[in-house]
């Protein structure tokens, strides 16, 4: 029998991985944007997979609020455990979950963060709602959020041959100027991405629209 969720436990258990000699250089790989404990990806995953194994999962709406306590605690890999948690319940989050997913994606913005959550939770919630969802994705391509616009841009990422190309083509295009770095490196990303499933249509898009050398050198990456 599984024990009961406990926040306490696991917390307890990272911080017995910690290691102030990792933690320094995984701080100043994230530009000293956060505090580290010092626990890398394989130690962090297999602790996970096994806390995840031994102790009952929460449900909805405790689940998210768990996830949201977790995601405030200051050092990176408990925002990782968060993200881990909440794709545990995947499937039971809905359209009616992204607002919640938004508080995630603009509270301790950086890369990490909001690449794993867009193309993986917010692109499988959108794919399973494709109507509502994308209303939402064009709402946050319209945001003055630098991050929620990138994942709108991402949340398409591994759709493959269900990209829906007129909402990738409308979201692109809103910000095809823009000069952030982390805006154009996900346009060129994600149809770097698509051409895996049609060059033809990121080649002929690449060529009838001006985007950033930076975009565009991404996109045609592995296109002769």
């Amino acid at each position: 029998m599984k024990q009961p969720w406990n926040r306490h436990t696991y917390v307890q258990l990272f911080k017995n991985l910690s290691n102030d000699q990792l933690a320094e250089p995984m701080k100043a790989y994230m530009k000293h944007h956060f505090p580290f404990l010092g626990i890398k990806s394989p130690a962090r995953t297999e602790a996970l997979r096994n806390y995840f194994s031994t102790h009952d999962i929460p449900e909805k709406p405790e689940l998210l609020e768990e996830v949201w306590n977790i995601y405030q605690l200051p050092e990176r890999e408990y925002q990782y455990v968060a993200i881990a948690l909440l794709s545990k319940k995947l499937k039971t989050l809905s359209v009616d979950d992204l607002g919640f997913l938004e508080k995630l994606i603009t509270k301790k913005s950086w890369w990490d963060s909001v690449d794993s959550i867009a193309p993986t939770i917010v692109g499988d919630i959108v794919k399973r709602d494709r109507k509502n969802g994308e209303k939402v994705m064009l709402q946050w391509s319209d945001s003055d959020n630098m991050w929620l616009n990138r994942a709108a841009i991402l949340h398409q990422l591994k759709y493959k041959k269900d990209t829906d190309e007129k909402v990738l083509i409308e979201i692109i295009t809103k910000h095809k100027n823009s000069n952030e770095f982390f805006i154009q490196k996900a346009i060129g990303w994600v149809l770097r991405e698509y051409a895996k499933t049609n060059p033809v249509f990121v080649q002929q898009f690449v060529a009838s629209h001006e985007l950033k050398p930076l975009s565009k050198r991404e996109a045609l990456k592995h296109l002769k």
